[in-house]
């Protein structure tokens, strides 16, 4: 049987949601429903204007956070440990045993370090002269 492999940068809809269909049946039967949620806290200030947030999704009890961002005028005041702290207590009201995110050197892995994060992954020259660093924390 002759297989043909296509390279774009983009597929159509129908296409997409036959490989991410036939990726989540072989998980649900090997692993079991992967119970995925996704999670937003969105932090605002006194005149409503948006001062940090979290994405994040849980999925097989653990909480990925994808974004967490301060504006440039909270920073430095706690919102961030708020934040996180609050993407942790949602977590363990789910049922996850940990939570996991990853960070740039030039971003905040110190930060994550100081609430209990450690870490388990890293590339270096990821971008060059900078690391991708991958933590982890056990709730």
């Amino acid at each position: 049987m002759m297989t043909t492999l296509t390279v774009s940068t983009s597929i159509d809809r129908e296409t997409a949601q036959l490989i991410g269909e036939g990726l989540n049946a072989y998980n649900y039967e090997t692993a079991g429903p992967h119970n995925e949620q996704d999670l937003w806290i969105v932090a605002r200030d006194e005149d409503a204007s948006l001062a940090g947030g979290l994405k994040g999704s849980s999925e097989y009890s653990w909480l990925f956070v994808e974004w967490l961002w301060i504006s440039s005028k909270h920073r430095n005041r706690g919102l961030g440990v708020q934040l996180l702290g609050r993407a942790e207590e949602v977590a363990r009201q789910r049922g996850c045993v940990g939570v996991h995110l990853d960070s740039y050197t030039f971003q905040a892995p110190e930060f994550y370090k100081r609430l209990g994060y450690e870490e388990f992954g890293r590339i270096d020259d990821y971008p060059a002269g900078h690391s991708r660093v991958w933590l982890k924390k056990r709730l």
